[in-house]
């Protein structure tokens, strides 16, 4: 039946005998399997293929079907090609590991006259009943390996439940026997505790690294493969390290099973990759608090999180964390447009002008600038000095009876803790005095009214125990001299604020006073509106006029203007600054007037010198009427040949000539060869 189906064209082409094993775990433990597939050979022999037509294709021994295969590849394109008579495997279902795969071989096969051979017999991908036979084992095949890998998922997922599951630990922990204790270790117990610490103290994973470093300390990380397989490597610490041992819920005794999980991507070059995706913390599968020894308490590893979360400066929301710089509102300032987080920016000489900016729309391209530029000092001062009034021993005392009173709520709520202890002490108190009057030679009952004996002292332990933690964690409590010492701080702020050893990183007390402030831009130029919400909900909103550009600030106000104008008709630019000066102004510089000041004002803003009087001339216009020189006007004004007067000595002249004077200068400049004309000079 078998030979039946195999011809001469068959055998004229190729035998191709395809070898896989999927890890290399199987090719090295599981020897049978591959000295059966190569043992194909030997079958392809005895069918009629002489040994040079025979190809063993070997090269995806060990590779997973999640990795690209390159000999299914090579056989592929050679069936594609007509080059291959036949395929050798043990199982026929196993070329294939998707049925997209094998139902595209399969085609191929029918197409091009190529048969399947394994160990159940020939197959003809051409002929229905074949095809049909082969395309089931492929179904079945692809069910098998669902159910396999259910069945396995399901028993991890059960081991997991229970905690019993194991997977490598983070650095700090190690297994013994089956559960997980504290690395015995004590320097990776040191070098774990440290960092806890200095988070705690610092506030962000950055500056962790950066003392980690400057301490000259090392941090442990284990060693997967190779000759350094689950061995400890010192080297330096590295941010993405913090910020792994910050998120683990291990180091807080917590056993976590669901973190990542794997999906499946297409590539820029149409490949299909497996990648692991972080989870939700409501998505994970498995999760058991107080598992095993923790670093630290579930509470900490919950406020650590919160505070990276704070810290994100990617955020288009979230204020970040105190930084370094000049600059007191970084990180707090939202943009009342466009609603993201303002940036700074330093700008000016070595960057020593820092400005807050709203740069979203400018780097996405969607504005040709930013939505609000603002510089630093306007906006730090008015918050400054509204954090500063607003932190008065009246509030204090008011924040203290609001405390007061949660603690009267808190004290009502420990008193009824209280009362069930009592109970639970009254009810141990019975069961001892129960045992006591008992038989002790009847060790039927006495057995039984011991072990509820101890049940009950057990649960006056436990219950005492639940108290003192709820006291630790819930209870608010202050003492007298602590209210003292609060209201004495509400005095003392205003100095410790403003003292010049404070910094604007030191300043980060803000932060616990103002979750964030939203800068509105006003109707009018240079007007903000600052919208400040408090940390306890209130909100509260400050109207901010930005001082002047240089431009602006030089510029002379309307009233120095009027007041020129005004002046300017009886008075010369001299009198003017005389008249300035003595009332005490100063120009927009902040020095006093003079001459030249008031002659560029009047220049500036086109207002004229003091009127002369009605019918009057100047020389200029003298000379324009008789196109003579500057020269001969004055020598007429010297000689009494026309009238001219002058406020003051130095004064510009007011020259009135009549009919009679103007017929004499018109013929005198007609007659006369020596008066230059003016067209005359020019031109000379």
């Amino acid at each position: 039946m078998m030979t039946s189906k195999i011809t001469d064209q068959h055998l004229s082409r190729m035998a191709c005998i395809y070898i896989r094993q999927s890890t290399p775990g199987q090719v090295r433990f599981n020897q049978e399997s591959t000295e059966r597939q190569y043992n194909l050979k030997n079958k392809a022999q005895s069918l009629g293929w002489s040994p040079e037509k025979i190809r063993i294709l070997d090269r995806d021994l060990g590779h997973s079907a999640t990795i690209n295969r390159e000999d299914f590849k090579t056989l592929t394109s050679d069936v594609a090609m007509g080059q291959v008579g036949a395929i050798f495997s043990l199982e026929a279902s196993r070329l294939a590991r998707s049925n997209k795969d094998w139902h595209r071989l399969l085609e191929l096969c029918a197409i091009t006259g190529t048969l399947v051979i394994d160990e159940d017999g020939c197959y003809d991908p051409a002929d229905f009943n074949d095809g049909l036979v082969l395309g089931l084992k492929g179904t079945f095949a692809q069910a098998e390996l669902h159910i396999i890998r259910a069945r396995l998922h399901g028993g991890k997922l059960n081991k997991a439940r229970k905690g019993e599951l194991k997977f490598p630990l983070p650095v700090g922990y190690v297994y013994d026997g089956d559960e997980i204790a504290l690395d015995p270790d004590q320097e990776v117990q040191g070098a774990v505790r440290t960092i806890f610490e200095l988070f705690q103290r610092e506030g962000t994973a950055y500056a962790v690294v950066q003392r980690f470093n400057e301490l000259g300390l090392r941090f442990p990380r284990r060693a997967y493969g190779g000759a350094w397989d689950g061995k400890l490597i010192w080297g330096r610490l590295r941010h993405s390290r913090v910020l792994a041992i910050l998120a683990n819920p291990a180091y807080a005794g917590t056993y976590v099973y669901g973190r990542y999980q794997s999906c499946k991507k297409i590539s820029a070059s149409g490949e299909i990759t497996t990648h692991l995706r972080l989870m939700p913390q409501d998505e994970w599968r498995v999760t058991i608090p107080d598992h095993h020894p923790g670093y630290i308490t579930q509470a900490q590893f919950l406020a650590n999180r919160q505070r990276l979360e704070a810290n994100r400066t990617n955020s288009e929301v979230l204020a970040g964390p105190a930084r370094e710089g000049l600059c007191l509102l970084q990180g707090l300032l939202l943009c009342g447009t466009c609603g993201r987080r303002l940036g700074v920016r330093y700008t000016g000489n070595g960057g020593i002008y820092p400005m807050y900016q709203c740069t979203w729309k400018c780097r996405d391209a969607l504005a040709p600038c930013a939505c609000i530029s603002v510089p630093f000092k306007p906006l730090d001062s008015a918050i400054a000095e509204r954090v500063v009034a607003a932190v008065t021993p009246l509030t204090i005392e008011l924040a203290l009876k609001a405390l007061t009173s949660l603690e009267e709520r808190d004290h009502a709520i420990g008193a009824q803790w209280r009362r069930r202890i009592e109970r639970a002490r009254y009810e141990a108190d019975l069961a001892e005095r129960r045992y006591e009057v008992v038989d002790p030679h009847n060790r039927l009952i006495a057995s039984t009214l011991e072990q509820r004996w101890n049940d009950a002292a057990q649960r006056v332990l436990d219950l005492e125990t639940e108290f003192a933690n709820f006291q630790r964690q819930t209870l608010r409590t202050i003492s007298a001299e602590q209210k003292r010492q609060i209201l004495q701080l509400a005095g003392d702020f205003p100095r410790l604020w403003t003292a010049p050893t404070t910094e604007a990183r030191d300043q980060r007390m803000l932060r616990l006073l103002i979750q964030d402030i939203t800068v509105v831009k006003g109707p009018e130029p240079k007007l903000l509106k600052l919208q400040i919400r408090w940390q306890g909900g209130a909100t509260e909103v400050v109207v901010l006029q930005l001082p002047p550009n240089r431009a602006d600030a030089l510029r002379y106000s309307a009233t120095i203007i009027d007041r020129v104008r005004d002046l300017a008709r009886e008075h010369d630019d001299v009198e003017i600054a005389a008249l300035f000066n003595r009332d005490c102004l100063l120009s927009s510089t902040g020095k006093p007037f003079t001459a030249d000041i008031i002659c560029w004002i009047r220049y500036k803003h086109q207002i004229s010198g003091p009127s002369r009087p009605p019918g009057t001339l100047t020389v200029d216009e003298v000379c324009e009427r008789y196109s003579v020189s500057m020269h001969v006007v004055y020598y007429w004004i010297e000689r009494g040949h026309i009238t001219a007067h002058q406020r003051k000595p130095g004064a510009p002249y007011a020259i009135t000539i009549d009919d009679t004077m103007d017929r004499e200068l018109r013929e005198w400049v007609a007659t006369s060869s020596r008066i230059p004309h003016r067209s005359q000079t020019q031109f000379a």
